[in-house]
């Protein structure tokens, strides 16, 4: 407010170095500090200075300089551009080769910051040779220069499949995978984004990345004490299973769903939801990669973060994978029916506190869960809480199971299911009223009859009426 941008900026020009920098870190932390006070360091003229210096000067004045670049393009995709616009790419990419491996991370982090808004602003990245300096900086000792080399070969490759073949092209996947074991937690967690931004756009992308035998090594992450690192791990997973049914059968024969499983046992909150998705995307794409999610543990696992976790995102995410388990057959849906995960996705879809969309996709599961579901004791609670669209399933599947199982009627009848579905009102000759007649023909018409409201009072008038015989 009082003017101090426009008196830092002749100080950039100072004769001495050592002014130079420091009013160079006071722009950057300045700029640093909020998009506002990033806007007024653009429009104070201040960056082709910059990026003179950049060229011209120290290794000090570098950092500083590349700093600044950095806290002002990291707001927003306009500041970014005015970066862009100043010519400061081509000074950035010769940073990369600078002998001092401070001035590479400085300017490998202003490049990264740059790359993360959109596809436009890292294809300029990409167009001025970054992406191979990049990589080799991802090769150099220094641990706090591989993470953010790491870090912005990720930023560039998230956006499309074309920006995620250049860091390919340029060698990227091997030299990343290698660094899976490394003892630093936040190189692990860069890699392991960089490999997840790169394999999910396509299966040749995935594949590629399979093929640099991250797997089983990958698996060792999700054990990592590090939260970061477990949810990289998780996504990186997860956008490979996603792709193919061979894919995600690799996964499955390294251990991958077992060790997922484990690890959504082991943390909390959005660190789980990754896994969560992963065990839904593998169950999706067949009978025999839903059933090895369930023989991998994965349905009492999900059913606890639909009971524990707060945030509806989270359980409607687990919803939507429970749904993918368990639309399969009858054997699949039986396996999430016992773990008692159906009463708890309808009052999810009943409560008026839970999101639309945490509703929608607990009515989906619910519904094909059910389509599937011949274990009768699951569906029983169905009858006296669900509302007539989700009732109409549950007695679809009562009509299917009932007219085929003589025992399944006579528990039908004990448990006071059949009395149940007397009481249901439905539309004549809806949906609903078809079922409720199949059910009713696997009885005699009498009990049928017995177990009708009204018909105790029927018996009374007949009581009443009734003239006994005398002598």
């Amino acid at each position: 407010n009082s003017g101090i941008i426009s008196l830092l900026r002749p100080l950039l020009l100072d004769v001495v170095p050592t002014i130079q920098q420091t009013a160079a870190l006071a722009l950057g932390r300045l700029a640093n500090y909020s998009d506002d006070l990033a806007e007024a360091v653009v429009k104070g003229d201040i960056l082709p200075q910059l990026v003179y210096s950049l060229a011209e000067q120290n290794r000090f004045y570098k950092k500083a300089a590349a700093f600044v670049l950095r806290a002002v393009g990291k707001h927003s995709p306009q500041r970014a551009q005015a970066i862009v616009d100043c010519g400061a790419l081509d000074a950035l990419v010769m940073c990369l080769e600078d002998f001092d491996p401070g001035v590479k991370e400085a300017a490998a982090w202003a490049l990264g910051c740059i790359s993360r808004h959109n596809a436009e602003l890292s294809q300029a990245v990409v167009d001025v040779g970054a992406v191979p300096l990049l990589v080799l900086c991802v090769q150099e000792p220094e641990v706090a220069l591989k993470r953010i080399a790491s870090s912005a070969l990720g930023d560039i490759s998230k956006h499309s499949p074309e920006l995620a073949q250049t860091a390919v092209d340029a060698g990227a996947i091997a030299h990343l995978a290698q660094m899976i074991l490394n003892p630093d937690a936040k190189l692990k967690h860069q890699v392991l984004s960089a490999l997840g931004q790169i394999a999910k756009h396509s299966v040749d992308l995935a594949e590629m990345v399979v093929e640099a035998e991250i797997f089983p090594v990958v698996l060792t992450c999700l054990k990592d004490k590090d939260e970061y690192v477990k949810k990289s791990a998780c996504t990186l997973i997860r956008e490979i299973a996603k792709h193919t049914p061979e894919l995600s059968q690799l996964i499955v024969n390294t251990g991958g769903v077992a060790a997922v499983t484990d690890c959504i046992g082991t943390c909390r909150g959005n660190v789980r939801l990754p896994g969560i998705m992963m065990l839904g995307y593998v169950a999706a794409h067949s009978e025999n990669l839903a059933m090895a999610v369930i023989i991998s543990k994965g349905v009492p696992q999900l059913s606890i973060c639909l009971s524990e976790e707060p945030e509806d995102h989270i359980k409607a995410a687990t919803a939507w994978a429970l749904g993918q388990i368990g639309r399969h057959t009858s054997e699949h849906a039986r396996a999430v029916a016992v773990t008692n995960t159906l009463p708890v996705l309808l009052s999810l879809y009943m409560s008026a506190g839970s999101s639309e969309d945490l509703q929608m996709k607990c009515k989906k599961a619910i519904k094909s869960i059910l389509q599937k579901c011949t274990y009768l004791p699951a569906l029983e609670p169905f009858l006296y809480d669900a509302p007539p669209n989700i009732l109409k399933h549950v007695l679809g599947q009562f009509s299917k199971v009932l007219p085929h199982d003589s025992e399944a009627r006579r528990l039908f009848v004990t448990s006071g299911g059949l009395k149940k579905v007397q009481e249901i009102q439905a539309e004549p000759g809806s949906l609903l009223q078809e079922y409720i007649n199949s059910i009713n023909n696997c009885y005699p018409e009498e009990v049928v009859r017995y177990y009708s409201p009204g018909y105790s009072d029927t018996l009374l008038q007949r009581v009443e009426s009734y003239q006994p015989l005398t002598n």
